[in-house]
């Protein structure tokens, strides 16, 4: 059983770690391209799905998208990868979105699960939707074009893939990965149900070209939608661990082992490389070898283990909740711990 620790009995840091905000901010030439490829699109298309991490409800989302996408068309946001969020409070972000953000179609889903029931609901409602919306130049058509959209990384090209094998029983046809920047541009359209005809558009994972808050950034490259290396894996370990420890969630200890919990990354990732037998070899300034340890590959064993849930269910934007105390946070916590 694993040993509980007193938060109190620690003196956490009280603000996130600072990193450059030039190195959070992507916006490549295949991003400026892929915008506009989906903007000039937008006329032959029906209903735009965007895309979003769910333990990032609140935050990350690009406000281009909202300005120039998906204000004309039937809107849906898929919060995916639910299996790692605190599942405990879904029905409490659904209806802060709804009441605050004005998005009236939430659904939450595991793009790698079959049986998901949010995915299993979202081609009704996507019909649903688009039936009732005045399709203006499409109206004489019989078959439905859906825009799929969203920031790097959050699972665009499997949930198309997955909606293609559930509804029509092929193999995957999209490459996906677990690195930011797989889908590079729009892609040819691909059919996802055939009674009626429902077609989608993948399309490249785009950010703000600029980061304007620097936790808000961070939590983008903690979920990997920023490529790892252009933050720097020890500074996304660090927010890691900050947040972590802001929050009394404490398996990375028993994890990364140490005795108890630790504000310092550097201490935390030697733990690690020692019970991981994580070193690499240098040369000294006489020429002789000696094994150090390898700090880089521990920080990035330590982020894996947060991306596949090792660490905890996580919801990064729990503190955005509204009309919660601290009592009510740390209780729903708890409960996934």
């Amino acid at each position: 059983m694993a040993v509980r620790f007193d938060a109190a009995a620690y003196s956490f840091r009280k603000k996130c770690p600072y990193v450059s905000k030039d190195l959070l901010r992507w916006f490549p030439g295949h991003m400026n391209k892929g915008l506009k490829q989906m903007q000039r699109k937008l006329t032959s298309v029906d209903c735009v799905i965007e895309v979003h991490d769910a333990r990032i409800p609140f935050t990350g989302r690009n406000p281009i998208f909202t300005n120039t996408l998906t204000g004309a068309k039937p809107h849906i946001l898929v919060l995916n990868k639910k299996d790692l969020t605190v599942r405990s409070l879904i029905p409490k972000i659904t209806e802060q979105l709804k009441a605050h953000e004005n998005i009236q179609n939430v659904i939450f889903t595991n793009s790698k699960d079959q049986d998901c029931r949010g995915l299993k609901a979202l081609k009704p409602l996507m019909v649903e939707l688009i039936k009732n919306s005045n399709r203006y130049n499409r109206s004489e058509e019989l078959d439905y074009n859906v825009m799929i959209i969203g920031v790097p990384n959050v699972g665009k090209s499997s949930l198309i893939n997955m909606l293609r094998s559930r509804n029509m029983s092929v193999r995957h046809a999209l490459p996906v990965g677990a690195v930011a920047g797989v889908t590079r541009s729009l892609m040819t359209k691909m059919r996802i149900n055939d009674d009626p005809k429902i077609f989608m558009f993948d399309t490249p994972g785009i950010l703000e070209p600029s980061v304007t808050d620097i936790e808000m950034g961070l939590k983008l490259a903690l979920c990997a939608s920023l490529q790892d290396h252009l933050v720097g894996e020890e500074a996304i370990a660090d927010y890691l661990l900050y947040w972590l420890n802001s929050h009394a969630k404490f398996k990375y200890v028993e994890y990364m082992g140490l005795e108890e919990p630790s504000d310092d990354i550097h201490k935390v990732l030697i733990a690690g490389a020692v019970k991981f037998n994580r070193v690499r070899r240098v040369r000294d300034f006489d020429g002789s070898m000696r094994e150090v340890p390898d700090l880089l590959e521990v920080a990035r064993t330590m982020i894996k283990a947060f991306r596949t849930g090792e660490l905890g269910k996580m919801l990064l934007d729990i503190d955005l909740l509204k009309c919660r105390s601290k009592d009510q946070i740390q209780q729903e916590l708890s409960v996934e711990m």
